[in-house]
């Protein structure tokens, strides 16, 4: 199990406009049910702009991106603002950014990021890598195996053995309030060779309501070299 990273909003030296440091490959994603930022660039050591995209729905392709004191800074593109810093533990070499807006933007970086390993043994052929970006407990039943997730962590799924003659098989999540669990989403998924997902449990920006996502994933193609 890995440990999922939370990027805080806050001013700090990361946001500095020249970076240095270790590579990290980088696949981006926007939380669901909010609009993408705008294109982002990341500066590399060598102070080249490095384009990001932040897509609704799906990933980006693998980036490299530069991390400086363990963090990677974006900017936006049009004006070179400070827009974002996801913190990079130092062992991670790969990983999933996913960007939500801030829920206070007047005081820090306009958006949030989770942090993600992309570890291919994280994600089994067939099933399920399960995220908690949440602020609570959750927990989750696939294949009949009942798993309780800790805010900020991750669980490894692999493809269920009860499926029908379509693949399909039972994902059932609920999250915790105060001493009860409550369902929030209760459906058939796919699990078929070749595909993989990543469901993550978030709480809706605006609402704050509990939220599932499920993204089809694919394994990353090879980030071109960072300039």
């Amino acid at each position: 199990m890995r440990l999922l990273v939370f990027c805080l909003i806050v001013a700090c030296p990361v946001l500095c406009h020249a970076q240095e440091g270790r590579k990290v490959t980088c696949r981006f994603l926007c939380m669901d049910g909010t609009a993408p930022p705008p294109p982002l660039v990341n500066v590399s050591a060598k102070g080249a702009e490095i384009s990001c995209s932040v897509p609704a729905n799906t990933f980006s392709a693998a980036i490299a991106c530069y991390a400086k004191a363990d963090a990677i800074s974006f900017l936006t593109a049009s004006d070179l603002k400070p827009a974002a810093a996801a913190v990079i533990p130092a062992n991670v070499k790969a990983a999933i950014l996913v960007f939500g807006p801030a829920p206070k933007p007047a005081t820090g970086l306009p958006w949030q990021v989770s942090v993600i390993e992309d570890f291919a043994a994280d994600f089994p052929d067939g099933g399920a890598l399960v995220a908690n970006l949440s602020s609570q407990g959750i927990r989750f039943v696939i294949d009949d195996n009942t798993v309780t997730l800790e805010a900020g962590k991750t669980h490894s799924c692999a493809r269920p053995e009860k499926r029908d003659d379509f693949n399909m098989a039972a994902v059932v999540f609920q999250f915790q309030q105060n001493d009860s669990w409550q369902t929030v989403s209760e459906n058939l998924l796919r699990f078929a060779p070749g595909m993989r997902y990543l469901i993550y449990a978030y709480q809706d920006p605006g609402s704050g309501h509990p939220r599932i996502s499920t993204s089809q994933d694919f394994p990353p193609a090879k980030a071109p070299a960072a300039k």
